[in-house]
């Protein structure tokens, strides 16, 4: 029997991995005021702790984006959505900050999968007018996963105590892997796909032959490649630090028990959700009405860029009301950002290199989240994290003036040139 708009269906499927993701993800961060006292964790020890996922995490998004196009995306994501959720698990028979480190290693290693798999699947199920967003619900699950985390996690935290949390959380991309195995095929190959969603998802891409082969080593010979480099090693950080550092901030500085922050975290990323849906619909928007896809990508991106040094307003206000409104603006703007420059991997690479391309782009996002974590850990420790806000609130303007510099067009691979771009009509 033929599935129609089953495209939605993959889109719906890669939404509930990336929650999943960030679920396990944020698990530690929820708990982290009570796991880093019991353990007897500094802010500079828990910043190495983050350090391991970190690293792990950077190098292998490039690794991993090379596996995805190897292996393809059902079975790439299959095979990493396993390794995170058994790593997950393992958080459970911690003892030690060591032990705790090895575990956040082997978590950082798979999750990084998801994301790559996601770029790819966008390239091969939707057409350029979709892709961003299809992007922003991918980033919208990112969101959806830090909202659902909060309470969640502190409600099994109170309910059957952390240990337990991490074999929860850990058990539920288990589940999920049954529905991906049975749904996801290329498009093509799908025994479920009408004759109409195909001629949708195909129409003025299909290519005389396959795009030329390209070592991994000359992507970084091509400015665009180093352009979304830059543009992620920048702004990444912003999101990190929510991701890892807000809970704990909200405890430490902003006075907060448990129970409270349990019901107010969730907010910022709830924003964050909202961005990533809108950054998605107004360049699509664009578009759809003959701009030029880059352009596109780039009018949507410079706004939320230029409002981002409202950040320093939390360093300054001692109204917690104040300074969760601006967070949750950063967060917005963050994640509208963030949904359009993932969007331009897909715009001026050809598909066969996608994975690869978005895994060097994102070993920019991890490069950028480890040092800044570093960073973190010493201020907090050393100062308060007043300073962080600051700092923060001009990583968006110098990412995007990078982000501009360097990439101005589409990439020909017969002689590695950038191509004059083109309107979008499709």
């Amino acid at each position: 029997m033929k599935i129609p708009h089953l495209r939605w269906y993959v889109a719906a499927l890669l939404f509930l991995a990336t929650v999943i993701n960030y679920v396990d993800r944020q698990a530690l961060s929820v708990v982290a005021p009570v796991l880093t006292k019991e353990l007897g964790l500094t802010p500079v020890a828990y910043a190495n702790v983050l350090q391991a996922f970190l690293w792990a995490y950077t190098v292998m998004y490039v690794i991993s984006g090379i596996i995805v196009d190897k292996w393809g995306t059902r079975l790439g994501l299959g095979v990493f959505m396993v390794w995170w959720s058994v790593a997950n698990m393992l958080h459970a028979f911690v003892t030690s900050a060591f032990q705790l480190g090895v575990f956040r290693f082997l978590l950082g290693v798979g999750e990084s999968g998801n994301f790559m798999a996601a770029t790819k699947a966008s390239s091969e199920w939707f057409p350029a007018k979709e892709r961003a967003f299809v992007n922003g619900l991918v980033n919208a699950g990112a969101a959806v996963g830090a909202i659902v985390s909060g309470p969640l996690i502190v409600w099994l935290y109170l309910t059957y105590g952390w240990r337990s949390t991490f074999v929860i959380t850990g058990a539920i991309g288990l589940v999920w892997l049954v529905a991906w195995l049975y749904f996801y095929h290329l498009p093509h190959q799908h025994p479920r796909i009408t004759s109409e969603e195909l001629a949708i998802i195909e129409g003025g891409e299909k290519t005389a032959g396959p795009a030329p082969k390209i070592a991994w080593r000359d992507l970084l010979k091509l400015r665009q490649t180093w352009g979304l480099f830059l543009a992620r090693f920048l702004s990444s950080p912003v999101w990190w630090f929510y991701l890892f550092w807000l809970p704990k901030y909200l405890v430490e500085q902003r006075g907060f028990t448990m129970q409270q922050m349990g019901m107010l975290v969730w907010l910022p990323y709830l924003f964050a959700d909202l961005g990533s849906i809108s950054g998605g619909l107004m360049s699509g928007y664009l578009i759809k009405h003959n701009r030029e896809v880059l352009r596109a990508r780039a009018m949507v991106m410079l706004p939320f860029a230029a409002v981002m040094p409202i950040s320093l307003l939390i360093a300054f206000t001692p109204s917690t009301t104040v300074a969760i409104v601006v967070i949750c603006i950063v967060a917005f703007s963050h994640m509208a950002w963030m949904t359009n420059l993932m969007t331009v991997t897909n715009d001026i690479y050809p598909r066969q290199i996608v994975g690869s391309v978005a895994g060097i782009a994102a070993f920019g996002n991890g490069l950028g989240g480890a040092v800044f974590t570093s960073l973190t850990g010493y201020l907090v420790q050393q100062f308060s994290y007043d300073a962080i806000f600051i700092i923060m609130g001009f990583l968006h303007p110098a990412a995007f003036l990078m982000f501009r510099w360097l990439v101005r067009g589409p990439v020909n691979l017969q002689s590695r040139e950038i191509v004059q771009p083109t309107v979008a009509t499709r």
